[in-house]
């Protein structure tokens, strides 16, 4: 894109900004100055990764096809870090030759979704931004959660190995094993305050839905550990419309759907898609108390202002911010019919 014509902030997306805000520059970068532009261009990927992407693609998450780096904010400057050297962000170019359409979208997809689901719905996030190579090419960044402020190194784990699930044991699509339900068992085992969590965890499955996120599979879900030396629910990650990119063959990413034991609802036999009735139900399965099921849908099935008022200056081509719009008010009325309960 032509730098030039930059607008909004790469970051939050508020107006009347050419580079990063000041809100932006606190969030991001610890209130130090940075360049919205790398003094480099995008890294392409070798033919081996390329063909690796296309023999997998199948069984590749959007995710997992994309091209990552280590960054680090040097004299107000982002630059790739050396071998050894640990990285504060992590960056994440337009994939080389993706076995997926409209991957140039991909950078400004998932940062318009992060930025709805933070600013939308208050849901919290790993901070992120655009970042853009000499020629223009926009990249996605996103700072590391997994370091405390003080350069302590923060206990982590993605819910493949706490399911037990890994690719050497249970091949490629191990990611992809299991219902929400079944993560929220191991959600309820591994944390005590699971009460609190699990409402977290139950609003970002909402969310996924209403945003076609089907990339929510078991490594984009993580516990990470407090001073105390308990776990809770990390920051939202890797959130996209991965509809604009890949033609929906389900729902969610992880192959048993929102219930275990190959459960469907009435309301989902009879609709052939998730509405109200199976998100209650989900919400009853995972042990949440029935007002606040009923309070957190009431929020997402409302129609928010703010979807679109992100929309309009995001980084999104004009054609694909009507499709994301578009799939935005499809599931909307998804979530708003209900076969058999009041709402």
């Amino acid at each position: 894109m032509n730098l030039d014509e930059i607008n909004h902030c790469p970051c939050t997306l508020a107006e009347g900004f050419k580079t990063y805000s000041p809100g932006a520059l606190r969030l991001l970068f610890d209130r130090k100055k940075a360049s919205h532009i790398l003094d480099f261009n995008a890294p392409n990927a070798d033919e081996e990764v390329a063909e690796k992407l296309r023999q997998n693609s199948k069984t590749i998450s959007i995710s997992g096809a994309q091209f990552k780096q280590s960054l680090v904010l040097e004299k107000n400057k982002l630059r790739l870090t050396e071998r050894g050297e640990p990285g504060r962000y992590i960056l994440k170019p337009i994939p080389f030759r993706p076995p997926f359409g409209k991957e140039g979208e991909l950078p400004a997809n998932e940062h318009l979704t992060m930025q709805i689901a933070k600013q939308a719905y208050g849901i919290v996030i790993a901070e992120c931004a655009l970042v853009f190579f000499k020629n223009g090419e926009p990249a996605y960044i996103t700072k590391r959660f997994d370091y405390a402020p003080d350069g302590r190194k923060i206990a982590q784990e993605d819910f493949a190995p706490i399911s037990g699930m890994s690719k050497e044991k249970d091949g490629d699509g191990y990611r992809n094993s299991g219902s929400y339900e079944d993560l929220a068992a191991k959600l309820k085992k591994n944390v005590a305050a699971y009460t609190v969590e699990i409402e977290k965890y139950f609003e970002r499955i909402v969310f996924n839905y209403l945003f076609s996120n089907g990339d929510a599979h078991l490594k984009n879900f993580s516990l990470q550990q407090t001073k105390s030396g308990d776990y809770l629910l990390s920051p939202a990650y890797d959130l996209m419309d991965t509809a604009i990119h890949i033609p929906a063959d389900s729902f969610f990413a992880l192959r048993d759907g929102l219930f275990s034991n190959n459960y469907e609802t009435e309301s989902f036999m009879v609709l052939g898609f998730y509405a109200y009735d199976d998100f209650f139900e989900f919400g009853m399965r995972i042990g949440m108390i029935e007002s606040r099921i009923r309070a957190i849908l009431n929020k997402y099935r409302t129609k928010n202002q703010k979807v679109l008022t992100l929309t309009r200056p995001s980084f999104l081509s004009e054609p694909v911010k009507q499709v994301y719009v578009n799939h935005y008010t499809d599931r909307l009325k998804m979530l708003n019919t209900s076969f058999s309960r009041k709402i």
